[in-house]
């Protein structure tokens, strides 16, 4: 309530990157005060045993996480797990230190709920962020990477990109997703094709030492996610993370004018990409009846945006968008609130109603 009706205003007098910042900050204060960020964790962990969730190798506190995009640099994911997180993904971190895209590159689109971005992968680099995730106590929560391809390196030379990375933060990343859905990178989509994306996705699993999950784009027609499906399959991938922000500002609703004044290009994410990546969960459910873990992230706001997840099939649920306009109270709200809707249906744990909406 403070955060909406005090803080957010004040945040939002600000452009959108600036006040990210501000939020980053932050939180990056909160890690510096060991006392402070105890008694969050004390009041803001996840603790009903509704919520725990086997996944990943490990048992999570809960099934609600943070998005890649967030922590950029893997310098958040403290704050981020001692406000109620049940796990982080940090990045998307490339090979190359890289500035991104030129600004304006983030825009608010409020009354859709939804954001515009188009950062382009801006981080300080695979290896940096290695030393960071290496330093970490990793007995406070789990935490994965995101791994894309660096804006310099041709396309024909994104497997040693992607390898580079993998080695930098796989050691000591709990988990690695690999990116090849942003919109952001030019030509990066353009690796989903199986035959371009196998060697890629062969060179992350031989250096990770934990499990390896495929981002996809919201955009993709149905074969092509059954054929990315089939490759996770083949190639013994842990799961996918279903989805990505989107291109079609089709999406877009009273936002529409302000998305198109904003800049062009770039991907959106929150409530308007909710149906397309409910619908791609489900259809990766379909096509993989039960083999791959699931996580499903784009346009959860609520609890019901949740609990639909997981009856659709998805173990994991991660959030971006909706933290933006929440705040720092939201993680744990939205796990309190899934843990309720469990226990209305019947379900002694939230992991027990996964896929069980047929």
């Amino acid at each position: 309530m403070l955060y909406r009706r005090f803080l957010r205003p004040l945040l939002f007098r600000l452009d959108a990157e600036t006040a990210h910042s501000v939020g980053a900050l932050a939180l990056r204060v909160l890690t510096l005060l060991p006392p402070l960020e105890r008694f969050l964790r004390r009041r803001l962990a996840a603790s009903d045993a509704v919520l725990r969730t086997s996944a990943l190798g490990v048992t999570l506190p809960s099934p609600i996480g943070l998005a890649a995009g967030f922590d950029k640099d893997a310098r958040l994911f403290d704050a981020a797990l001692a406000l109620g997180f049940g796990f982080v993904e940090v990045g998307t971190v490339t090979a190359l230190a890289q500035p991104g895209n030129e600004r304006p590159r983030l825009a608010r689109l409020p009354t859709d709920r939804a954001l515009l971005n188009r950062f382009g992968f801006n981080n300080e680099g695979a290896d940096a962020a290695g030393r960071r995730l290496a330093a970490r106590d990793r007995s406070a929560g789990v935490v994965g990477a995101n791994v894309g391809k660096s804006a310099a390196v041709a396309l024909e030379d994104a497997v040693a990109d992607y390898r580079r990375s993998a080695a930098a933060v796989g050691p000591v990343a709990d988990f690695l997703v690999v990116n090849v859905s942003s919109p952001n990178t030019k030509g990066l989509r353009s690796l989903q094709d199986p035959e371009a994306l196998r060697p890629i996705l062969r060179a992350v699993l031989d250096e990770a030492r934990g499990p390896v999950l495929l981002k996809v784009a919201p955009d993709l027609v149905d074969a092509e996610l059954d054929a990315l499906a089939d490759l996770a399959l083949e190639l013994g991938l842990a799961g996918m993370v279903a989805t990505n922000t989107t291109i079609d500002r089709d999406v877009l609703g009273a936002d529409r004018a302000r998305a198109d004044a904003a800049f062009a290009g770039g991907g959106i994410s929150g409530a308007p990409l909710k149906q397309r990546s409910l619908d791609v969960l489900r259809r990766l459910h379909a096509r993989t009846e039960g083999r791959l873990l699931l996580v499903a992230a784009g346009g959860v706001e609520t609890a019901e945006d949740a609990w639909e997840r997981v009856r659709a099939g998805a173990t994991l649920v991660q959030v971006y968008t909706a933290f933006v306009y929440g705040g720092p109270g939201y993680p744990s709200r939205l796990s309190r609130e899934l843990a309720a809707l469990a226990r209305r249906d019947g379900f002694a744990r939230v992991q027990d109603a996964v896929g069980t909406a047929g």
